[in-house]
């Protein structure tokens, strides 16, 4: 079976993070609260990364989101995802760097190609690339782009990035036609760039067990989320090819008491630290190699839940 198999060492961040029936857990910038509107502040965002890396989480996941929509209510970090991405890699080490996901159809491919190399090399290969193909209808008119072939478009940038790898590749595409002996440089650190789909991204389920390097998801009622994983690891089995994690994001608001019981909160759960441990233990056991905790709704200390978590979570999930 897939899931017993040795995942494929893209990179220095994919290795470190994805590991075969085991379990990491990553961080979701901003690290901070922010409940009475979309924007975070941002108050000592390198610092408290720069922090989550000596208390040994595995990763810190940016967002794309070009335009602060009323309607999904997010800003996300704000700052450009590759621009702070190659801000962070000067200022970290050893810790992955995420992004889930890249609004493929919003950008050209080209452009997204050599960030994520450049990205990749200025941090030492440590660069996770998750990819998607967007669910805020409001930002296609404002760059004069139509939402409803945004799956068509997906896959017509997924494949131009994936050429960009090869010396002076020559192909067509929607997005252009690269030849002439020309090269884009830098090349990725690593054997490829991780591209990591997101969701469904508008395509066939099969068609991102061929292509995708993994798979990201929401979280869901275990039951339901072992099944989904399941049918992932059945599909990549059934398409050939080597084995392929799955991760999942997960909001977390920790309470004093360590043995509080879960209550539902947006796409995750305010609850004690035992139950946390419990419930990524579950999800580890369906084959969840990666959880990206976001403290967006947390009400406690920041830095004290950081600590919490890296004392009383954390090693469950370390060799």
């Amino acid at each position: 079976m897939t899931d017993t198999l040795d995942f494929p060492a893209i990179n220095r961040g994919y290795k470190a993070i994805f590991r075969p029936r085991r379990l990491s857990l990553g961080l979701v910038v901003p690290l901070e609260t922010y409940t009475t509107g979309p924007t975070a502040t941002m108050t000592r965002h390198v610092e408290r990364v720069q922090r989550a890396e000596a208390l040994g989480f595995s990763a810190v996941w940016l967002r794309d989101v070009p335009f602060n929509v009323p309607s999904f209510g997010d800003a996300g970090q704000m700052f450009d995802p590759f621009t702070y991405l190659g801000f962070l890699a000067a200022k970290t080490e050893r810790i992955a760097l995420g992004v889930a996901s890249i609004v493929l159809p919003l950008r050209h491919p080209a452009h997204v190609a050599k960030a994520a190399a450049s990205v990749d090399v200025l941090s030492g290969g440590r660069l996770i690339l998750g990819v998607a193909s967007g669910d805020r209808p409001e930002e296609y008119p404002a760059l004069a782009l139509p939402f409803a072939d945004r799956g068509a478009r997906f896959r017509e940038s997924f494949d131009y990035i994936e050429r960009m790898r090869e010396t002076a590749p020559a192909f067509e595409n929607t997005y252009g036609c690269p030849g002439g002996g020309m090269d884009m440089l830098p090349k990725p650190a690593g054997t490829k760039l991780p591209l990591l789909i997101t969701g469904g991204s508008q395509q066939d389920p099969d068609w991102i067990a061929r292509h995708g390097d993994g798979w990201i998801t929401y979280p869901r009622q275990i039951a339901v989320q072992a099944k989904l994983v399941a049918d992932w690891r059945a599909r990549i089995e059934a398409v050939g090819g080597p084995a392929k994690p799955a991760m999942q994001s997960l909001y977390v608001d920790l309470t004093d008491d360590p043995d509080a019981l879960p209550q539902p909160i947006h796409l995750g759960f305010r609850l004690g630290v035992r139950h946390l441990r419990a419930y990524l233990s579950a999800l580890e056991a369906i084959g969840i190699n990666h959880v990206a905790m976001n403290l967006r709704l947390n009400r406690a200390d920041t830095e004290a839940t950081l600590h919490r978590l890296a004392t009383e979570v954390l090693p469950a999930f370390t060799d």
